[in-house]
């Protein structure tokens, strides 16, 4: 039976107001962006999410499913389903205000996943964020573990409680993303790899920092890969670094890298195939950043898809 990626966090609207005055909303959430992501690059995926049984929460729920994502628990537990209004810059690149409350209801997943993807708000944001450590803390004996920091200050404040908040969820992850902002957010005044290194030495076997135009970096115990982000006519940002980490995720299964049995081989993966992961993940997230909203690429919209 082929096992499934649980992806762990947030769902919301995206209200977009653009440079020239207008605005439309747009069905996302850091988890919600990864969960169609994968869906749409052929992997099998359920979700623990949360929303309201109002509108809004519709549009998540129709969106979800037009992917082909399965909700592994009930998401009705909001009162209101968040909102996250996001502002373009005339570069395309987006800053946001949230409107939103995180929980979970309770998860039960048979047969368990191959990998476990956690993000963002659903991370850190109490109460639900110690229910998603202890899930993810459950699974990692029978998944590899995924966690996109994705910070948003604006909504979590900075400081050592954040941190520490972060620094929780990553001391239980195998494979951590951040951002070159993410990472100027936790630890300012610290230079990119030694922020970096901070986070392997907390146990991860490898943490990808993307730093938008400027490319990506992978750094490992032993390995240290770059790779350049590819030239793109830029609609905005939305979804970009979501998905690139979904795609990361794709090449790695793609290589039989995923699941806890594979905790070694994933630490100790040559330069080149490592290049190769990030080269996919960037290309895919060319794609999303090249056109509106979070709406990533089906696998046949890949160069080299099958």
């Amino acid at each position: 039976m082929q096992r499934d990626v649980l992806v762990v966090g947030e769902s919301l609207v995206d209200i977009v107001h653009a440079a020239d005055g207008s605005s439309r909303e747009y069905a996302g959430g850091s988890a919600a962006n990864v969960a169609v992501a994968l869906a749409r690059l052929g992997r099998p995926v359920q979700f623990v999410t949360a929303w309201a049984d109002d509108e809004r929460g519709q549009v998540l729920a129709d969106h979800l499913a037009g992917a082909g994502v399965r909700l592994a628990t009930d998401p009705h537990v909001l009162a209101r389903t968040a909102t996250a209004a996001a502002t373009l810059g005339a570069d395309g690149a987006a800053s946001y205000e949230f409107d939103l409350e995180w929980r979970i209801g309770p998860v039960d997943v048979d047969p368990p996943p191959l990998v476990v993807h956690t993000c963002s708000l659903g991370a850190v944001l109490e109460p639900g964020a110690a229910d998603v450590v202890a899930l993810v803390s459950r699974l990692r004996e029978v998944a590899t573990i995924s966690y996109d920091i994705n910070a948003r200050p604006a909504i979590t404040g900075t400081g050592p409680g954040v941190v520490a908040l972060v620094e929780r969820m990553v001391a239980v992850s195998d494979l951590v993303k951040a951002s070159d902002e993410d990472l100027a957010a936790l630890y300012p005044g610290v230079g990119i790899e030694e922020a970096a290194r901070r986070l392997l030495s907390l146990g991860p076997v490898a943490v990808v920092v993307t730093r938008g135009p400027d490319g990506a970096t992978w750094f490992g115990a032993d390995t240290t890969v770059d790779v350049a982000s590819l030239p793109v006519e830029v609609a905005d940002t939305i979804g970009a670094g979501d998905t690139f980490g979904a795609a990361t995720l794709d090449a790695l299964w793609d290589r039989g890298r995923l699941g806890s049995g594979q905790r070694a081989a994933l630490a100790s993966l040559p330069a080149s195939e490592v290049a190769e992961v990030l080269a996919h993940a960037a290309g895919a997230a060319a794609v999303t950043v090249s056109r509106p909203g979070a709406d990533p690429p089906y696998r046949s919209e890949l160069s080299g898809a099958s």
